[in-house]
């Protein structure tokens, strides 16, 4: 009885089970959507400090914050990781001023 290497994909029977099914592929979608915003809106602001466009960064540095927060708030990224990237751009945006 020898068994393929991929793993087959069952279908769901149960009523509940295919709209858990549904669901997810709709909150999956949602998620991705939301990280590729947080990740877009670090790299414009890490693009500004690269600049050295300080009036650029700290624009876009309110509008990250923003961004980050609200993923931290629906629980895609743990608060903790929110904080460590909100606070790594604000120093990177500070360093500019000196």
């Amino acid at each position: 009885m020898a068994t393929s290497s991929k793993a087959k994909k069952r279908t769901v029977r149960l009523a509940s089970g295919r709209k858990r099914a549904r669901q997810d592929v709709k909150l999956n979608a949602a998620n991705s959507s939301l990280r590729s915003k947080f990740r877009t809106s670090i790299k414009n602001v890490l693009k500004a400090v690269a600049a050295g466009d300080k009036a650029q960064a700290s624009e876009l540095f309110k509008t990250a914050q923003g961004v980050i927060d609200s993923i931290a708030d629906k629980g895609i990224f743990h608060k903790n990781k929110a904080a460590r990237h909100k606070s790594r751009l604000s120093a990177k945006v500070k360093a500019l001023a000196a």
